[in-house]
């Protein structure tokens, strides 16, 4: 490619959820996926004027995160029990932040994603199933107020 450009790769990120000293073991995931934003629009007919409508932005909706990696136990994960804590009361603390950052191949971070005051929609497990020899995989849908883009 010229002058030494090459796109970002997508396999290399980490995502940081700063619930606990060392939450190291809640860094690593198979796949992130939810970056999105959409900004929504109102139609408004001019009157007297049938050639065209104008279209003015409203709000900007998101999707939620989905977040995937292989399942792990509470005493490997401040992550697990925080879902145990969530799903298993009925006050729900959300998150102040998730940090997701792509990395290059020295480590450094490339592009950031911060979602602020986050909480868990749903939280799924794979299946169980005797007959395969897969690694179980959890599914964690983040709900979030903001997400803010930085190109360090």
């Amino acid at each position: 490619m010229a002058d030494g450009y090459y796109p970002n790769v997508n396999f290399y990120f980490l995502v940081f959820f700063n619930l606990s000293p060392d939450s190291s073991m809640d860094i690593g995931f198979q796949s992130v996926t939810g970056l999105d934003q959409t900004i929504e629009t109102e139609t408004v007919n001019e009157g007297g004027v049938n050639q065209f409508v104008h279209k003015l932005p409203t709000r900007k909706t998101r999707s939620p995160l989905v977040l995937k990696r292989g399942i792990l136990s509470k005493s490997q994960s401040s992550l697990t029990q925080y879902l145990i804590d969530c799903f298993s009361s009925d006050t729900i603390t959300p998150m102040p932040t998730v940090l997701i950052e792509l990395l290059n191949e020295t480590g450094d971070p490339l592009l950031t994603w911060t979602a602020t005051n986050v909480w868990p929609l749903s939280w799924k497990i794979g299946e169980l199933n005797a007959m395969q020899g897969e690694v179980l995989i959890e599914t964690l849908e983040l709900n979030y107020n903001e997400l803010t883009f930085d190109n360090p």
